[in-house]
């Protein structure tokens, strides 16, 4: 068996799919199967102005209208290889919904991606997500979480942009990651399984050694876990839950993000479902 890679970064457009995905290959998506507050979702087509399919399909996660305004600050969910809009072991399905009704609720984009793995494109998707949100919800501070090849646009945006608050990670590569040198202080958080066989979790390692002492960095390791979390997602998800809210500036922790909003039959059928697994992205 070959050892796991440290990117999954394509080099090249026509390994990416022939046009994007619209949001109607995501129906039935908005809430986990499981949703015990839903919070209210919208989904967005957000316009890139790069050139031709200058649109990214995304899910939106806003509180109910009954309860308190949404933070000034929100949490950016991205994706792998594939692309997608559920994340690894469909987190980002539950948290997203988990956050958005709290009772200080933190909105949360689930962003898939034009052109996967290319991060040149999917940067360009990123900060026109953060501008979209900024002009429409008066969002200013954003909280970048991705998953495998989503640590490429996560570090390549959160680095350089002050606007972003904080960087998490789940089973991250190492390729086109040069920002998190320029991360510190802001808090970055690094979640692997160490039995993951498409991404070795060195890679983790290697993040938290070049973001440097000189900041709010953790790194957490799940033993003989996989790429996607799969037997911890549950734990996965409380960390990056809390992760989200302490860069917010929310100290509260609520008990709802303890709750188990997807079975563990249905994670993988919704990342399928999602687009979280096309072409080179693995559970594995």
């Amino acid at each position: 068996m070959a050892p796991p890679a440290t990117s999954l970064s394509s080099g090249s457009r026509p390994n990416t799919p022939s046009k994007p995905a619209k949001l109607d290959d995501y129906l039935g998506l908005s809430h986990p199967p499981n949703a015990a507050k839903p919070c209210i979702v919208k989904p967005l087509t957000i316009k890139v102005d790069d050139g031709p399919d200058g649109a990214v399909p995304g899910f939106l996660h806003l509180p109910p209208s009954t309860t308190a305004s949404p933070s000034n600050t929100a949490a950016i969910l991205l994706s792998g290889a594939g692309g997608g809009v559920v994340g690894p072991s469909s987190i980002y399905l539950s948290l997203a919904d988990k956050l958005a009704s709290l009772k200080r609720p933190v909105p949360v984009l689930r962003l898939d991606y034009r052109f996967p793995a290319r991060n040149r494109y999917c940067v360009r998707d990123v900060l026109a997500a953060m501008q979209q949100l900024e002009e429409q919800y008066q969002i200013n501070k954003f909280v970048l979480i991705g998953w495998s090849f989503g640590g490429a646009p996560v570090f390549t945006v959160g680095g350089p942009d002050l606007r972003v608050v904080g960087c998490a990670t789940v089973a991250s590569q190492t390729a086109e990651t040069e920002g998190v040198r320029s991360l510190a202080p802001r808090p970055v958080l690094l979640l692997h399984g160490t039995g993951d066989r498409t991404l070795s979790y060195s890679c983790s390692e290697r993040l938290f050694a070049q973001y440097g002492p000189r900041g709010d960095r953790e790194l957490k390791l799940f033993n003989g876990d996989d790429h996607a979390l799969r037997r911890n997602s549950l734990e996965a998800e409380r960390l990056i839950g809390g992760f989200i809210l302490k860069c917010a500036g929310i100290s509260e922790r609520d008990a709802a993000l303890a709750e188990k909003l997807v079975g563990d039959d249905e994670k993988v059928e919704l990342m399928k479902r999602g687009g979280d697994l096309r072409r080179n992205e693995s559970v594995e």
